[in-house]
């Protein structure tokens, strides 16, 4: 099953017979005080940046946030997207909780963008996947509804079955749906890394969609969470996730979804990571100077 995403020049495909597709998660202000108050006075030079570093360091597609409290979310999300269309062709991915934001965004972008995200509650459904359907975007559905987020796969399944048919019913084909299984942190429950593994089977083999998560999620609260997310990366691309919003200028999670796409065979002959590794070598020779 193959979900399309595009700019105005670019395609990217996710597909568990492809190479994993990674999103960019840096342009988000939670958390990044100084580029939220520079994006809140309409200065979008760090968000330009924060774009180009992370196609250069292997992003296919950007992840653009503008929640910020007490701002005009619409109006800075779609400056945000303007702003990172002017520096790179990476599609991009519209994420927010805000319906109008969603909709401004929507309106500004020019190709076919993902949207992050619905979950399975009745009344964000009908809100948010006639916008999705108007636009000819794809939806991220994250296996949750009003009650929570439930610890049993199979609930999960189900509730990302139901977000897939709500889908349908709006005439947004199965194949323009990823499923957010929901990455937990280990550090809050041991055995969330499981449960989430074991979901992702399920819809692997019971629906096909492709998978989303934000990877960094599990490693919350942990010390050295590089190594953590780049572990987690593996087993799930193994388990059947083909996407994830995590950070590419992290060098173990990069090399962690190179290192997997060679073993998972969606690297013929090796040579992305051949590639990729004379990249870094040239790059370490740079930076050291010429030989005394």
């Amino acid at each position: 099953m193959d979900t399309v995403l595009s700019s105005r020049s670019r395609e990217v495909v996710v597909s568990i017979d492809r190479p994993f597709v990674i999103i960019g998660e840096r342009i988000n202000p939670t958390g990044r005080k100084v580029l939220a108050a520079e994006m809140k006075e309409g200065r979008m030079d760090r968000v330009r940046a924060d774009a180009i570093a992370q196609v250069a360091a292997g992003a296919h597609m950007l992840d653009i946030n503008a929640g910020i409290p007490m701002a005009d979310e619409p109006a800075l999300l779609v400056a945000a997207i303007r702003a990172v269309c002017e520096v790179t062709d990476a599609p991009v991915c519209i994420d927010s909780s805000i319906v109008e934001a969603l909709e401004a965004g929507l309106s500004a972008y020019e190709g076919k963008a993902l949207v992050n995200s619905v979950t399975a509650e009745e009344e964000r459904m009908e809100r948010i996947l006639p916008l999705v359907k108007k636009h000819g975007a794809a939806v991220i559905g994250m296996a949750n509804d009003e009650t929570g987020i439930s610890m049993v796969p199979e609930e999960r399944l189900a509730l990302a079955r139901r977000i897939i048919q709500r889908a349908a019913d709006h005439g947004i084909p199965q194949h323009d749906v990823i499923i957010d299984p929901i990455a937990m942190t280990v550090a809050a429950d041991p055995l969330a890394g499981q449960i989430t593994l074991a979901t992702m089977k399920l819809i692997r083999d019971e629906l096909g969609n492709n998978m989303t998560c934000g990877a960094s999620n599990v490693s919350f609260g942990l010390p050295d969470r590089p190594t953590v997310n780049a572990a987690f990366l593996p087993v799930a691309m193994y388990a059947g996730l083909t996407c994830a919003i995590t950070n590419p200028l992290i060098p173990e999670v990069r090399r962690g979804v190179l290192a997997s796409d060679l073993l998972l065979g969606h690297d013929e002959y090796a040579m992305k990571w051949i590639r990729a590794h004379r990249a870094e070598q040239a790059e370490m020779s740079a930076k050291a100077g010429p030989a005394q």
